[in-house]
């Protein structure tokens, strides 16, 4: 868990770039695919691939698994591997794999231990084939410690009762949809990964997660099974290759949609904050992890929905090339109306490592 110390220093920071940017914004020449190219190399620093070249220029687990893929299909191997070297370096000698590693090199957890590190750092490492075998034993140990502190030893599931950090990691959830196909991606990928033991092999979580959180028509967003449509909740599962009916992916996009989660352009957490909890923090950060759309999700969403709908898949990706080349950068969020989101403690992130995914759609 990050002390107070991290949180002062780490937040004191991304309010004064995000204001700095607010300012004095960068602004790429070209068309949309060369700013985003110019982005992914500058999110290159020699030893690693940030996050972002303003408020998150550090190694974050989970936005570094969004990208591996499409890294992959850049080119970018090799700063692939520097990259993972890098952050199991910092993980090894701290002895935990985190959240994120602050640009300094000290890995920390936002807000607390978060069910999806260890998965996303796992996938990379797997798709990339990444020389893994010097880490063998350290891997190992945090595979049991998440088995151990994560999973109900009956069920399988995240155990409710704990509230982790995850994707949306302001919110309090109850063994959150997303968290758990997390689970079922480590579990699918420790298969066929020599040294590596797989404490999850004996559940099915396929079966688990269709059984748990399909309400008929949408994933719930966690165990509580409350009505209300989630983006998370209704992406992961096929992005992932956890569920594969076409039917249930048919049925999930629709309700979406009909929730005006993709509106003006995708993608929102909930169509609004009375879906979910919050922890003390959001207060500074009013509607981030609500009703704000998020490109990170949004791009996922689309490449989905070429399955199901090529017409409105096509219209979102016209309408993130403008979006691009309006602001000459690539965004992280922004508000329900589709502006830059804004509170007077945070602006929004720019020059996103995301932009790798805008160019393999």
């Amino acid at each position: 868990m990050a002390s107070i110390f991290d949180y002062f220093t780490q937040g004191s920071r991304i309010f004064a770039t995000g204001w700095k940017n607010k300012i004095l914004p960068k602004k790429y020449s070209g068309d949309a695919e060369e700013i985003c190219e110019q982005i992914v190399n500058d999110c290159w620093n020699g030893r690693y691939l940030q996050t972002s070249t303003t408020n998150f220029p550090q190694f974050w687990t989970r936005d570094f698994g969004w990208c591996t893929k499409s890294l992959l299909n850049l080119q970018h191997k090799d700063q692939i591997h520097h990259t993972l070297r890098y952050a199991l370096n910092h993980f090894k000698q701290h002895q935990k794999v985190t959240t994120t590693i602050t640009p300094g090199g000290k890995p920390f957890d936002f807000p607390t231990f978060a069910v999806d590190s260890l998965p996303w750092l796992i996938h990379s490492i797997k798709i990339s084939k990444f020389p893994y075998y010097s880490f063998k034993d350290f891997l190992n140990k945090e595979i049991q410690k998440l088995y151990n502190k994560v999973i109900n030893q009956h069920t399988g599931l995240v155990k409710p009762e704990i509230n982790f950090s995850s994707i949306k990691d302001f919110a309090v959830r109850k063994s959150s949809c997303y968290d758990n196909c997390l689970v079922a991606l480590l579990a699918k990928d420790l298969k066929g990964m020599e040294h590596l033991h797989n404490p999850f092999e004996k559940f099915s979580y396929p079966e688990l997660i269709k059984r748990h959180f399909w309400s008929g028509e949408y994933f719930y967003d966690d165990l509580s099974q409350q009505k209300y449509v989630a983006g998370d909740a209704n992406l992961f599962p096929f992005a992932l290759g956890i569920i594969t009916d076409k039917d249930m992916l048919h049925s999930a996009m629709k309700k979406i949609h009909e929730a005006g989660l993709d509106e003006p352009f995708p993608l929102k957490y909930t169509a609004g904050k009375k879906e979910a909890s919050f922890i003390w923090q959001e207060v500074f950060l009013h509607n981030y992890e609500s009703n704000a759309i998020w490109m990170h999700m949004g791009l996922l969403y689309v490449k989905l929905l070429q399955e199901v709908d090529k017409e409105r898949a096509k219209q979102y990706k016209e309408r993130y090339k403008q979006l691009i080349e309006q602001h000459k950068n690539f965004l992280e969020v922004f508000d329900e109306k589709g502006k830059p989101f804004s509170t007077p403690f945070y602006y929004c992130d720019s020059g996103m490592l995301w932009a790798a995914n805008y160019l393999t759609l």
